[in-house]
């Protein structure tokens, strides 16, 4: 019976050395601000879809625009509709101006969400190469270690390259969650930007009325 240990993350975090440790710590913290970036804004997207419903709902109810713009939100990215309007509702109602200050308020809003998205992209492109670096760091050991004892056998060999491989596979499962998240977040934000646009015209039309009078 083989009783050789089997080549796994635990076998391989004990016997590791200071730099496959190092790598090992990078990758789990690239895993952490990933999740935590992925998780936060499509939690935020959700609800971001359930208050605009409403708002937009609670708006056609209405008679007309002056009973219903309010106080703006402290944080355009929970209401972002119901802040864009608000401001809008400050600025000059010529139609140029209107849009002028609308087409503000939008680029503000698509800087504010692009919040997160730039450690996403990073995490997804680096991930893999810290993992081939351990990857040929373990290798790098292995070979060492069978100069040193002068064996290249199936025994030598297949525990430490199953080792090494774990860095490569370590680096992949970073890489592959924040390319997924950071696709499905960006989708997100561009449907949200293409809602306000429309809304945006909208009220700078209802707007441009009203401050002609004619509504």
């Amino acid at each position: 019976m083989n009783d050789a240990p089997t080549p796994g993350v635990a076998h391989f975090l004990a016997q590791t050395d200071t730099v496959g440790w190092v790598l090992f710590v990078i990758l789990m913290a690239m895993s952490v601000a990933s999740w935590t970036v992925i998780l936060v804004r499509l939690i935020l997207q959700v609800a971001q879809k359930r208050r605009s419903r409403a708002f937009r709902q609670e708006l056609e109810a209405q008679s007309s625009l002056a009973d219903f713009v309010g106080t703006r939100p402290a944080d355009p990215l929970e209401e972002p509709f119901s802040w864009l309007m608000a401001e809008l509702s400050k600025a000059d109602r010529s139609a140029e101006a209107l849009a002028q200050r609308a087409q503000t308020l939008m680029d503000r809003i698509a800087a504010r969400l692009e919040n997160g998205l730039t450690l996403l992209g990073t995490v997804a492109s680096t991930a893999p190469f810290v993992g081939l670096f351990g990857t040929v760091w373990a290798v790098y050991h292995a070979l060492v270690a069978i100069g040193m004892t002068g064996s290249a056998g199936l025994e030598q060999v297949a525990a430490p390259v199953g080792e090494a491989l774990i860095m490569t596979g370590l680096g992949l499962a970073v890489a592959i969650p924040a390319v997924v998240g950071y696709n499905l977040i960006v989708r997100g934000n561009r449907l949200l930007l293409s809602d306000l646009n429309g809304f945006a015209q909208e009220l700078i039309e209802d707007f441009t009325l009203a401050g002609s009078g004619r509504r």
